[in-house]
């Protein structure tokens, strides 16, 4: 039996004002020629235009270029479960958050729900950036911080509001709290959708054409910010006896403090390669393709969070080595 492909889901994120409403409404009229379930906070503003919206009163409504909208009233898990029964009429799913929240509750549901996780693979998490106000709200907002450390995708949105000097002040400030996002700096949010979208973006595989250097050594990013990212690599195999009971207690143990956690591992006597992917105490990982004939066999982590003694973490993870 063929096994049904998973719909890709994006998570779009950004504090308030950032531009993500307009991005959305990018997506949502621009004639791409992919349907897109588009999920949205009931709270505040839609945040859709009302010439975009067909039958606004159904909770799941039709956007006049063929996407379907949710409005979030209860359960993520019930409504995506509904999009399920109306699969075949969108390629992709949206997910706009509120731009107060936290991003990791809504991409652990992709992990703690057997048939949400059957049926749909997170893509990406999107942030948008105001680059005009980012200081002031990494100043005040805890929520700003975890939205960039949380992100595939970085979207450093209103450029055309700043200095040169300014811009790059700012890129090296979400740098420091995520080395590892993709970053695309907009006006008006204005990027190519298949930059951003259907991406594959959640896969610690992009990485390393941000940041090779990584395979040579584990390092971590500190900045005046109290998160910190860091990255490991063992030149080699690992021992799944010892890692996987080692990773899952680093969950429990660590897991409020771990914003996102990745990892590609060769395990000893196996031809597959093992992808791990981690939101606080949430843990998913499975086999994934065959190592190829001309990749080097090597195991990597990749941890964002806060409060992480690295050192400790690395020399956990080291003793994991074949």
């Amino acid at each position: 039996m063929t096994a049904i492909p998973q719909v890709p889901v994006t998570v779009l994120t950004g504090y308030l004002g950032a531009g993500k409403t307009t991005l959305l409404n990018r997506i949502l009229s621009e004639p791409h020629g992919k349907r897109y379930a588009v999920i949205v906070n009931e709270f505040g503003e839609i945040g859709i235009d009302n010439d975009l919206v067909v039958g606004a009163d159904e909770e799941v409504f039709e956007m006049n270029n063929g996407c379907i909208c949710c409005t979030v009233r209860g359960d993520l898990i019930h409504i995506i479960d509904g999009l399920m029964k109306r699969r075949g009429r969108f390629d992709s799913i949206i997910i706009e958050t509120t731009g107060l929240a936290d991003p990791a509750p809504v991409a652990q549901t992709f992990f703690v729900d057997q048939d949400v996780r059957a049926k749909t693979r997170l893509d990406a998490v999107i942030t948008v950036v105001d680059a005009k106000n980012l200081a002031a709200r990494l100043a005040d907002s805890t929520e700003a911080q975890e939205q960039i450390a949380f992100a595939d995708v970085i979207l450093l949105n209103k450029t055309d509001l700043v200095s040169a000097a300014e811009l790059e002040v700012i890129e090296a400030r979400i740098r420091s709290l995520n080395p590892y996002a993709k970053l695309h700096k907009t006006v008006k949010s204005d990027v190519a959708l298949d930059a951003i979208l259907d991406r594959g973006a959640f896969d610690l595989d992009r990485i390393l054409a941000i940041e090779p250097d990584f395979l040579e050594h584990g390092h971590e990013h500190n900045h005046d910010d109290d998160i910190i990212s860091a990255s490991f690599l063992i030149d080699g195999d690992v021992n799944p006896e010892k890692f996987v009971p080692w990773i899952n207690e680093v969950s429990q143990r660590l897991g409020p403090q771990l914003l996102r956690y990745k990892g590609i591992l060769a395990f000893r006597g196996e031809d597959k390669r093992f992808v791990l992917q981690g939101v606080h105490m949430i843990l998913d990982g499975d086999l994934q393709r065959d190592w190829r004939a001309d990749e080097k066999r090597v195991s990597k982590l990749v941890f964002i969070g806060r409060d992480i003694d690295v050192a400790a973490l690395e020399a956990e993870f080291r003793a994991t080595a074949v």
